[in-house]
């Protein structure tokens, strides 16, 4: 019965076998330049085969000249005229030898390039593209479940290591196969015992390379993991910072960085020192062979059975660069390991299922009119409780409902459905009498707007973030979005207006501001249904006056949700629903709640206490 580890070796193998044929498929893609890549390293190789022999005849000759000894045949068939002076055929072969040399420079040249094209400007371009595409249609699982660090380093250096299977291991791979056969058929001409005699340790550099190969995988496994959390804690030290700097964590950042900075490392050095020791072994083996060559090939030279230069020189070119090509063998077990990490957990991405998507036979609609209905919908995340139970719910077009609820009620989720975040697990959600699920998404998704409590802006213009569902949007219809949402003033007093740049997610500008701004952006749209998950909750008193003036006219018409705590936001709206538990435990209009015991009064009379405290403290504090 086999062992745990020789069954998840063998798992491992065939996992490795399966995504070594699929690397093999990405690379087919490219079959054309991979050919002509190919070529012209045949072309190369031709010229390093001709230039020694050349090399070998001149030294044929020059031993003829000098030494009298007959010129034996060689494998060019290269005659070389008798009736010439011995410095003009030197220098035609000198001519040749050079020649060949400025043709291999300029062939490098266009190698270094064809490889260039390939595999950066084609392969890893278009390849990072796809990546970036599958995770705009990817759900929020996906990126609830992996970090920002995590699909960081999948998109950038992940997708490097593929390109480094292409080209450091594939293309260097089949050049090695073809250099060797070629340079063995050639050493095999020359003479075969000499070949078979320096080739001996071959078949144990294969199997040193093999068991190298299993033992070096988990490291750089690993190593993977330890960049991925590097970069996780640099990228929350950046989006944190004003809260380091805040509580003064400065130091203690920088020690957990270089924690994760030094573990890198130390586990980079542990793979460099195996491979240190790897490559002087592969090394050792190959300058044994050169001792055989000069051993019994130096007997074979002097006992007249292989000449000096056609033969013993040229064998040992020929066995040098096979030598260079065997020590490669480390280079490209390097390659493999660290690309089928990186080619793992890219194809991770593009393997990932897209669970929320437009079904072939979508419906088409443009414009809705915003009718919403919940039948019996429930809603869990995978292998966990129901966070949404059970939810009916009707609501007419135009209608604003909002949605009270502690932390952890469901509130979000509930509004995350109706844009289709998320699918129901239970139920259906209807909108304009259609099962969201039989929309096309692209269609739903554009009759809905949404502002957060955080609103997200990016690093472009004003305009271009107001306009940024609508990007074919004027410039007229952007101030006119802007206007409704009482940001017009504000955006004019900026140093460029409308074409002002903002700082990244916006931080240039106030919370209020931030929120008028995405209130223009939703309201551009022009949309059937509007979303506001608590937009007032992180704004003063005063600033929440502003927003309302501003939620007012974008709400007017439209089936509005809006998920609030404060009463002046509930007094607003057409009915309320209560959430606990993720069930609907009240609903109605304020004045209907206010008249019951239930939570909302609960919320209300806390309010209520406070804003009299808030008054009192105000009537009677005396002057400064």
């Amino acid at each position: 019965m086999p062992s745990e580890p020789s069954r998840a070796t063998l798992l491992t193998e065939a996992s490795n076998w399966k995504l070594i044929r699929r690397l093999f498929g990405l690379a087919w893609r490219y079959r054309l330049h991979c050919l002509r890549v190919l070529g012209i390293q045949l072309v190369l190789l031709t010229m390093g085969i001709f230039g020694l022999g050349f090399t070998g005849v001149g030294i044929d000759y020059i031993r003829h000249k000098v030494e009298g000894v007959p010129l034996s045949p060689n494998l060019l068939h290269l005659t070389l005229p008798e009736d010439w002076p011995p410095l003009h055929v030197l220098g035609m072969l000198a001519g040749l030898i050079l020649a060949l040399a400025v043709a291999r420079a300029v062939f490098n040249y266009v190698y270094a390039v064809s490889v260039n094209r390939l595999v950066q400007q084609k392969l890893v371009v278009h390849l990072r593209a796809e990546v970036y595409e599958k995770l705009q249609r990817l759900s929020f699982r996906f990126f609830d479940a992996n970090s920002t660090g995590s699909i960081i380093t999948r998109v950038t250096g992940d997708v490097q290591a593929v390109r480094m299977f292409v080209d450091q291991v594939l293309m260097q791979s089949v050049i090695m196969v073809i250099s060797l056969t070629v340079y063995v058929i050639y050493m095999a001409n020359l003479h075969l015992g000499l070949t078979l005699a320096c080739l001996g340790t071959t078949p144990l550099l294969w199997v040193m390379s093999m068991r190298f190969s299993r033992k070096i995988q988990p490291a750089y496994a690993h190593n993977r993991t330890l960049v991925e959390k590097m970069v996780q804690i640099l990228a929350e030290s950046i989006q944190g910072i004003a809260v380091t700097k805040g509580f003064g964590r400065e130091a203690e950042n920088r020690a957990v960085f270089d924690a994760a900075n030094n573990a890198v490392f130390a586990q980079q050095r542990d793979i460099f020192w195996k491979l240190s020791l790897f490559t002087p072994a592969i090394g050792f083996l190959t300058r044994v062979n050169m001792m055989v060559l000069l051993g019994y090939g130096g007997w074979l030279v002097i006992h007249g059975q292989l000449p000096f230069g056609a033969g013993l020189i040229v064998f040992a070119g020929l066995l040098e660069q096979f030598s260079g090509q065997i020590n490669n063998v480390a280079n490209i077990i390097n390659s493999v390991q660290q690309s089928l990490i990186g080619a793992r957990r890219v194809f991770e991405i593009l393997d990932a299922p897209v669970e929320v998507k437009s079904a072939p036979d979508a419906l088409r609609r443009p414009r809705l009119n915003g009718a919403v209905r919940f039948e019996d919908v429930s809603f869990a995340y995978s292998g966990a409780e129901t966070v949404v139970r059970n939810i009916n719910l009707e609501v007419k077009p135009g209608q604003c409902v909002a949605i009270l609820g502690t932390t952890g009620a469901g509130k979000s989720v509930l509004m995350s459905l109706i844009p289709r975040f998320f699918d129901p697990t239970g139920g259906r959600l209807l909108v304009d009498g259609i099962d969201v699920r039989h929309l096309h998404l692209d269609d739903l998704r554009r009759n809905i707007g949404l502002v957060f409590q955080e609103s997200f802006l990016f690093s472009n213009t004003v305009a271009a973030n107001i306009a940024f569902g609508h990007p074919e949007a004027t410039r007229a219809q952007v101030e006119k979005a802007a206007r409704i949402a009482a940001a017009h003033d504000f955006i004019l007093k900026l140093p460029k207006g409308y074409d002002t740049i903002l700082g990244e997610s916006g931080n240039t500008l106030s919370g209020g501001q931030r929120q008028r701004l995405a209130i223009a952006r939703a309201v551009l749209l022009e949309p059937a249904i509007l979303l506001l998950d608590d937009p007032t909750a992180a704004i003063d008193s005063e600033t929440e006056h502003e927003i309302f003036e501003a939620l007012d006219r974008a709400i007017a018409g439209r089936t509005t949700f809006i998920v609030a705590h404060r009463l002046s936001t509930l007094r607003r709206a057409d009915f309320i629903i209560v959430l606990e538990n993720g069930r609907i435990v009240q609903q109605g209009t304020h004045e209907q709640l206010m008249k019951e015991k239930g939570p909302y009064l609960h919320v209300a009379n806390l309010q209520l206490v406070d804003s009299r405290d808030l008054q009192m403290l105000k009537t009677t504090k005396g002057p400064a």
